[in-house]
């Protein structure tokens, strides 16, 4: 099973163009959001969702090329570094072999009751560490 990695595919609808007729960058940051929510809820379960949540604390993203109307597009996302109450999760938009946009972004974890950031509790540390077998 490979938990450190996680991909979907999607079809570039009208609600993702804008007026220059190309997927607005609005919809590329949902994408990566999107990403990463449907990857952690794989690796999540109830009793880890009851305590904890994340937010995100920095977002970079780089576009190389546009998506449009109807494009098969591919999001892949890694779990990267993970630190204190900080963890790096990687993003990658791709049209077949195209590279289109790469996003980096920090999430901190929080204290669902209190939330204030919390450090990584050992259940949480083990999902994040782990990497393909």
């Amino acid at each position: 099973m490979i938990n450190n990695s996680f991909t979907y595919t999607l079809i570039v609808s009208e609600n993702d163009i804008d007026t220059l007729n190309h997927v607005n960058n609005v919809t590329y940051l949902n994408w990566v959001q999107n990403a990463a929510q449907k990857h952690w809820s794989l690796l999540s379960n109830n009793d880890i969702d009851n305590k904890y949540v994340w937010v995100v604390i920095r977002h970079e993203i780089d576009y190389f090329l546009p998506a449009m109307l109807n494009d098969v597009i591919t999001v892949a996302t890694y779990i990267g570094d993970s630190y204190g109450v900080k963890s790096e999760r990687f993003v990658e938009i791709r049209r077949e072999d195209k590279l289109l946009s790469k996003a980096k972004t920090i999430w901190c974890l929080l204290d669902k009751k209190t939330m204030k950031p919390v450090k990584f509790p050992s259940e949480i540390l083990n999902i994040l560490q782990s990497k393909k077998e």
